[in-house]
C-alpha cells in the first residue's frame, strides 16, 4: 500500500509515467494503481492538460514519481502544448505504462517504439477490461505489433492492478539502485570534509539539496563527516588529527581548496560528483575540452535546473559567464535556460554546459546528452567546467563505480 511522501528526493526517485489516449482510463488507472484520488476522474475528453507529478512510495516499486500525462491524441485547441508537455514527461520516464483502450492502436505503437529505442522498459496494459469488449481483438493486435502480451486491468474493480506493480518492480533498471553519489571513493570510518559556502544562493536555514543528499549517503556509509564554510576551511583541516582523505568542494571555490588542501587528501565538488551520478562523465569530460577551442565569437548555452529568481553572484547567470568573458574577451555569446527549457536544436551552440542536475532524475539529463550527442554538440557541467577553466581537472578526483 502506498505511504504517501517520503524524504527521498523526487530526482532520485524511479519515475512512471502513464501514457495513453485522451479518456483512456489513465486518472482512473493512476488513482487505483496509488489508493489515492492523485488525478481527476472525468468523462470529458482532455481533463487533465499539464502533466501531474506525484511523489509516493508504492509496494513493492518503492519510492517513486507517477506522472500523468495529458493524452497524447488531444484535438482541443491546447492540443499541441499539451503534446509537447506530454513528451516532455516521456523524457523523465524511467518505466512507461502504456494504455491500450480501442482498436486503433497506431498512435499507441509510435511512442511504444519511441520508448523501445531510449531503452526505456514499458508496461503494456488494455485499460477498461471491466467493459472493454473488444479486448481479444486490441490483445491480438498488440501481440502482433510488439511480440509482448499485455496485462489486462480495470481501475473499477481491481483487476490487473498488482499484476502491474509486480511487472514494474521486475522491469527497474538494475543499476539504478547501485548508484551512488560518492561512488566507492570512501568507505566506513574514512573522514570526508565538506567544504560548503553558505552565500545568497544558499536557501535561509537549509542546505542545498546536493549538500543534503552527499551528506545523508555519508552517513549511510558510516562516514566521519566534517563541515565547515569556505572561511574556516583551514581551522577544519587543522582540527583534525589526520588529513581527511576526500574533501568535497562546492566548485566555485575549486581553486582556493585546492591550493589550501592537504596532498594526500582526494579533492572533488558536489558538481562533479553529480556529472557521474545524473550524468555522463566520460562526455562531460571530454567536453570541457573544447573550452579551450572557444573564441570571442563562440555560443555557448548553460543550462540550470533550478527555476529560482535571478541572484548576484549566481553560477550560472554571472560567475561562469564571467570566467568566460575574462578568457575570450566580453563578445562571446552566453544564453541561458532554466528549468525544462531547453532548445530542440542545438546547431548555433558551441558548448552546452549543463548544471549538476539535482533536481531531475538521470533519465531527463541523460535525454539532453543523447540530444547533445546526436547533434555533435559538446557538453560539459559547471563544476567540470570551472575545475578545466581553473587549471585542475587533472587534479580532480572522480566517482568510481
Amino acid at each position: 500500500m502506498p505511504s504517501g511522501l517520503n524524504e527521498t528526493p523526487t530526482g532520485d526517485r524511479i519515475h512512471i509515467g502513464i501514457f495513453g489516449k485522451t479518456n483512456s482510463g489513465k486518472s482512473s488507472f493512476i488513482n487505483a494503481f496509488t489508493g489515492q484520488n492523485v488525478s481527476i476522474v472525468s468523462n470529458v475528453a482532455g481533463t487533465t492538460t499539464d502533466p501531474i507529478y506525484k511523489a509516493m512510495e508504492v509496494y513493492p516499486v518503492g519510492p517513486c514519481v507517477i506522472i500523468d500525462t495529458a493524452g497524447f491524441s488531444d484535438k482541443s485547441s491546447l492540443g499541441k502544448s499539451r503534446i509537447e508537455k506530454t513528451m516532455l514527461s516521456a523524457e523523465k520516464t524511467d518505466i512507461a505504462i502504456l494504455l491500450f483502450a480501442d482498436e486503433n492502436i497506431d498512435e499507441e505503437l509510435r511512442l511504444y517504439w519511441y520508448f523501445k529505442r531510449r531503452n526505456t522498459p514499458v508496461v503494456l496494459v488494455i485499460s477498461k477490461c471491466d467493459i472493454q469488449l473488444n479486448k481479444e481483438i486490441i490483445l491480438n493486435k498488440i501481440k502482433t505489433e510488439t511480440n509482448e502480451i499485455p496485462l489486462f486491468v480495470s481501475a473499477k474493480t481491481g483487476e490487473g492492478i498488482d499484476l502491474v506493480k509486480n511487472e514494474i518492480s521486475k522491469k527497474i533498471p538494475k543499476n539504478y539502485e547501485n548508484l551512488l553519489i560518492t561512488g566507492t571513493l570512501v568507505n566506513k570510518e574514512d573522514v570526508v570534509l565538506l567544504v560548503m559556502p553558505q552565500d545568497i544562493q544558499a536557501p535561509k536555514g537549509r542546505l542545498i539539496l546536493p549538500q543534503v543528499q552527499t551528506i545523508r549517503e555519508l552517513l549511510d556509509k558510516d562516514c566521519i563527516i566534517i563541515s565547515s564554510t569556505a572561511n574556516q576551511f583551514k581551522s577544519a583541516l587543522s582540527a583534525l588529527k589526520i588529513p581527511p582523505k576526500l574533501i568535497i568542494t562546492d566548485s566555485q571555490i575549486f581553486k582556493y581548496v585546492y591550493e589550501n588542501k592537504p596532498k594526500e587528501s582526494m579533492l572533488t565538488s558536489f558538481s562533479v560528483l553529480f556529472a557521474a551520478y545524473k550524468g555522463d562523465l566520460p562526455y562531460y569530460i571530454e567536453g570541457a575540452k573544447y573550452i579551450d577551442s572557444l573564441t570571442e565569437k563562440s555560443n555557448v548555452l548553460i543550462a540550470e535546473c533550478c527555476t529560482h529568481a535571478p541572484l548576484s553572484e549566481d553560477i550560472g547567470r554571472e560567475k561562469i559567464p564571467n570566467m568566460l568573458k575574462k578568457r575570450f574577451g566580453s563578445s562571446i555569446n552566453v544564453d541561458l535556460v532554466s528549468g525544462t527549457d531547453f532548445p530542440e536544436s542545438l546547431n548555433k551552440y558551441d558548448l552546452i554546459i549543463q548544471c549538476g542536475a539535482c533536481m531531475f532524475n538521470r533519465k531527463y539529463v541523460m535525454s539532453r546528452i543523447d540530444k547533445a550527442k546526436s547533434q555533435n554538440v559538446p557538453m560539459t557541467n559547471y563544476g567540470v567546467a570551472i575545475a578545466h577553466l581553473t587549471g585542475i581537472l587533472d587534479k580532480v578526483t572522480f566517482t568510481n563505480y
